[in-house]
């Protein structure tokens, strides 16, 4: 109670007094007041305090957490994080975490398993050092596109969620999974923020006559996220149909490999299940209009470049006179600044999730926004014990 008799605000009127859930999600509403981060501080060394590790022998995937930790106002934790001769990894805590909430940022590299391996030993180090809880903070989750059964292989990211579970994990917190219900795979509290946000806020600042853009859909599997930028921007949306076979098609799912001739013979004789039809790609076209326009591709991830490229090319062939490719994950593996820098695309932007910094020194069209605002906010309700809804207003389930 205060001395006029007053009672303090609680958390969510403090929420309400900052942000009006009328108004459109706007990324500079996830930064931290000063007073708050003092307050917090204090109740820090209340609480038996916040410790943050960064699980990453290469310093390249360092700087995420660096941004985090300054914007929270602590030091990063001391540890060693370093390959063997015979290449194992070797992790040494050099600090106390007894009774403490621990957050290991992860940033997946090139070296995919090597990142996996670190954390996971670093999880299981931290729950044998007697940590009161032990939150996973990896804003790509590896293996995600391997989340569904290709024939005769394997959902791979069910099975580093379950690693991950078992080395010690208790909550996790990523940023746009690839499919939404890898969420299910774990057995912890998983919170899937969204970038959109942060790529919202820099269409409308640093696209001129963004008014003028449309929003493109490479593939009709990517068609929700299209309508949600548009709908969120108020633009018109455009979806490519017909475009080369890719990995994750139907086509390759197990539960569509019926055999190509129909021989019921080989199965049984008194048995004779229907033949399946296969699929076929009509030639490439555009559902909507994108002449005289600028088209803004989004997507998830990009990696693999070739159908990027591809549905610029197609664009610009329909008129399009600037065309931009917004995504969260930007992986650019292999060639794929060269071949961003040799195209029809303008700029490419993506988040920092993952580090690029190699890649935007070889094309310069490669952007960078910076989401370390809203994953140090996670942390901070997270330790805090506050609500996270405040960073999913406005957020449907199909965003």
């Amino acid at each position: 109670m205060m001395e006029n008799g007053q009672s303090l605000p609680t958390v969510a009127e403090a929420d309400n007094d900052v942000y009006d859930s009328t108004t459109e999600p706007r990324a500079e509403l996830y930064q931290p007041s000063v007073a708050r981060i003092k307050t917090d501080t204090a109740m820090n060394a209340q609480k038996g305090g916040l410790v943050i590790f960064t699980a990453n022998s290469n310093p390249s995937c360092m700087a995420l957490a660096k941004r985090i930790s300054e914007r929270l106002g602590v030091v990063l934790g001391k540890v060693q994080v370093y390959q063997e001769a015979n290449r194992e990894t070797r992790v040494q805590i050099q600090e106390s975490v007894r009774g403490k909430d621990v957050f290991i940022i992860q940033t997946v590299s090139k070296d995919v398993n090597t990142a996996i391996m670190e954390f996971l030993i670093m999880v299981y180090a931290c729950k044998t050092s007697c940590a009161r809880s032990i939150i996973g903070v990896i804003p790509y989750f590896p293996y995600s596109k391997q989340c569904k059964m290709r024939k005769r292989g394997s959902i791979v990211s069910k099975l580093v969620a379950s690693m991950m579970c078992k080395a010690g994990l208790n909550h996790l917190i990523t940023m746009d999974l690839h499919q939404k219900e890898i969420q299910g795979f774990f057995n912890i509290p998983v919170d899937n923020l969204r970038a959109s946000p942060f790529l919202l806020q820099y269409i409308q600042e640093e696209i001129p006559d963004y008014r003028n853009a449309v929003i493109v859909a490479k593939s009709p599997s990517s068609a929700k996220r299209a309508q949600s930028f548009a709908e969120r921007l108020r633009l018109g949306i455009a979806v490519i149909h017909g475009e080369a076979q890719d990995a994750e098609s139907d086509l390759v799912d197990g539960r569509h490999s019926p055999p190509t001739v129909k021989n019921v013979g080989a199965i049984h004789p008194s048995l004779d299940i229907p033949f399946v039809i296969p699929k076929e790609k009509p030639p490439i076209t555009v559902v909507g209009d994108v002449g005289g326009r600028i088209a803004i591709i989004v997507d998830d991830i990009i990696d693999d470049v070739d159908s990027f490229l591809a549905a610029a090319d197609t664009l610009k062939e329909r008129g399009a006179y600037k065309i931009y490719v917004m995504a969260t994950h930007g992986i650019l593996s292999c060639d794929a600044p060269r071949l961003i820098e040799e195209s029809a695309i303008n700029e490419v932007v993506v988040t920092n999730t993952i580090p690029h910094e190699i890649q935007k020194l070889q094309c310069p069209k490669i952007k960078t926004v910076d989401i370390s605002m809203i994953l140090s906010e996670a942390i901070r309700r997270i330790h805090n014990g506050e609500s996270m809804s405040y960073l999913f207003r406005n957020i449907g389930v199909d965003d």
